[in-house]
This record gives C-alpha cells, sequence and structure tokens, in this order.
C-alpha cells in the first residue's frame, strides 16, 4: 500500500480513533497509552490491549458465574471483579466499560440483582463493542505499517 494507500488507511484510522472518543467509548488515557509506542516496541499498544482483554474475559466469566450462582450471592466478590475490571479500563483507556463497571458496582453495593443483571448484560454488550473497533483499528494499523514497508524497484513512496 504505497502512496495514496498509505494516506487512506491513515485516514481511516484517524476516523475510527475520533469515531471511538467522540462516542465516549475511549478517553485520553488510551492517547496516552499510545504515545508510549515507539520503533523499539512498534506493537506496544495492540499488546498492552491484547491482555486486557484477555484479563478482562476472566473477569466477565467471573461475574457472570458469581451472578448466575442462585444458591449464594457474594455481593463482595462481585465487587472485587468489578475493581479489577475498572481498574485495567481505566488503564488503557476504556471509558464506557470503566463507567458501566462503576453503574455496576452502585448496583452490587446496593444489592440489587436485578440491576446487577441488567448491568452485567450492558456491560457484555459495550466491552464486544470495544474490543471490536479496536481490533478493527489495530488491523488498520497492521495494513499501514505493512504498506510502510513495502518497497517496490522504481516506486515512489507518496505518504
Amino acid at each position: 500500500m504505497l502512496g495514496f494507500g498509505a494516506v487512506r488507511l491513515r485516514t481511516d484510522m484517524n476516523r475510527l480513533l475520533s469515531l471511538l472518543f467522540h462516542q465516549g467509548v475511549l478517553d485520553e488515557q488510551f492517547l496516552q497509552l499510545q504515545q508510549l509506542q515507539d520503533q523499539t516496541s512498534p506493537n506496544f499498544v495492540s499488546e498492552v490491549v491484547t491482555i486486557y482483554f484477555h484479563e478482562s474475559e476472566k473477569q466477565l466469566r467471573n461475574l457472570r458465574n458469581l451472578l448466575l450462582d442462585r444458591e449464594m450471592w457474594d455481593y463482595c466478590k462481585l465487587g472485587i471483579h468489578l475493581n479489577q475490571l475498572m481498574g485495567s479500563s481505566s488503564s488503557i483507556g476504556a471509558k464506557r466499560v470503566r463507567n458501566i463497571c462503576a453503574a455496576f458496582r452502585a448496583a452490587v453495593d446496593q444489592n440489587n440483582r436485578p440491576a446487577c443483571m441488567r448491568a452485567l448484560e450492558v456491560l457484555e454488550h459495550e466491552y464486544c463493542y470495544l474490543k471490536n473497533k479496536l481490533h478493527e483499528l489495530f488491523q488498520i494499523e497492521q495494513e499501514r505499517v505493512l504498506g510502510d514497508t513495502v518497497r517496490y524497484p522504481g516506486a515512489v513512496n507518496q505518504q
């Protein structure tokens, strides 16, 4: 993807990021994470986010299992898992996921099981949206990086 292809991909990335910020999906913490990426660690952001997704899926599974246990509801454990998910979401700039965790935490603090179930559904939906959009962003970035590194004899790179 030389020349205009690289420009198009960069534009696509910027549009997607702008959309995610405008929707409140991401916040400035994500930009700070991006600033830590450089030539010595070109995949830093995607690696950190991949770890976040792996750990978050464990937390979501734990939350669902705790909520589905009809015999014993452990609000303390729910709070612990939510705090972990909220903290890690905050650290990568996942603003809406973090905010939903806070609302979920309020339902836990009130021992409100129906509100907790609704909050979990919203949280899972929002998490999937975040994961899909960041995956899309990283795919565009990979295409752009590959396009930047491919050189053809006689071709002019017009970035």
